[in-house]
């Protein structure tokens, strides 16, 4: 299966959907934490200058001017790299934020191993299950550009608290402009299988297309589900899975705990139709510096991997 890489990435992405937000509300508002450039926000920068507010090197500041902003009326978008985004700012989000439910937008850069050879302290690998522990939020992972726009039109019209989570470079291309994202719904990219249901999100999407190749040469049939909402989560999607499918694997750019793995377990005890699940994902570790397809291969997300675990679930 040839690999074909989007013209731009989730970030640039990102940035084409926030000027338009921006055309649509007067009173969206933009903040940066020395990172107005580095996190899409150069063209909102070129057309409402006076919108947009850099506060420095200083996270928590960031935070609070988004809710100082959307206190007073306002729609807030606040940007900076996910390990800051969810752990800097964690106590500013959950009182100031998540509490009074306020309108502020959390954007999220260097998301999982995107960080690449910025390495661990910029690597986003904790973000998800930091931030789904808070009340009122709402978390989305799109898979690649087109995803990443046709779900940032919804985040940013969104009104409440929300986590938006994008990457640094260009990733495969697995969509194209006639995506539908739908806050809170899953989408069944192949309904054909029933052995087993395989549930994914962000650029773990487009590897496990490629795994399914392999898969399906033992004879495999799985249902695969793009979650790009992981809080709210789709249940009957879940549901659906582990009534019709009998096993889950789960397949995330996110540390097994906390993360869509997590999610789906929850969900999944809860329910009717109990079923393995098979969490794939970055293990309970600290990686390392390096290009961002190559960490991708070396922490269990290469397509043989994905499908050698699918098969052994099998």
């Amino acid at each position: 299966m040839s690999v074909k890489y989007d013209s731009i990435s989730t970030r640039d992405a990102f940035g084409i959907a926030l000027v338009e937000a921006a055309r649509e509300y007067p009173n969206l508002f933009a903040i940066g934490a020395d990172t107005t450039k580095s996190m899409g926000f150069k063209p909102m920068m070129k057309e409402f200058p006076d919108r947009v507010i850099n506060n420095g090197i200083a996270e928590q500041n960031m935070a609070m001017i988004g809710a100082g902003i959307a206190a007073a009326g306002g729609r807030a978008v606040i940007a900076t790299y996910a390990p800051f985004a969810s752990m800097r700012i964690s106590e500013q989000v959950r009182t100031f934020i998540c509490y009074p439910n306020l309108d502020v937008k959390v954007i999220s850069g260097l998301s999982g191993l995107s960080g690449n050879i910025e390495g661990v302290t910029h690597q986003g690998l904790e973000d998800i299950g930091v931030m789904r522990s808070m009340a009122n939020m709402v978390i989305v992972v799109p898979a690649d550009a087109a995803s990443c726009t046709a779900a940032a039109h919804e985040v940013l019209k969104y009104v409440g608290p929300a986590y938006l989570r994008i990457g640094r470079g260009a990733v495969e291309q697995v969509f194209d402009s006639n995506y539908k994202f739908v806050l809170g719904k899953a989408n069944l990219l192949d309904a054909a299988g029933t052995d087993v249901a395989v549930i994914c999100n962000g650029c773990a999407v487009a590897r496990v297309l490629r795994a399914k190749a392999v898969w399906e040469n033992s004879g495999i049939h799985a249902r695969i589900i793009e979650m790009p909402t992981i809080k709210p989560i789709d249940a009957d999607a879940v549901l659906a899975a582990a009534h019709d499918c009998g096993r889950i694997v789960t397949v995330e750019e996110h540390n097994i705990i906390g993360g869509l793995g997590s999610a789906v377990c929850e969900v999944v005890c809860a329910g009717d139709s109990p079923c393995r699940v098979t969490r794939v994902g970055i293990d309970d570790i600290y990686t390392e510096s390096g290009p961002h397809d190559q960490l991708l291969d070396k922490y269990n997300l290469s397509p043989e991997h994905i499908a050698s675990v699918v098969v052994s679930a099998v």
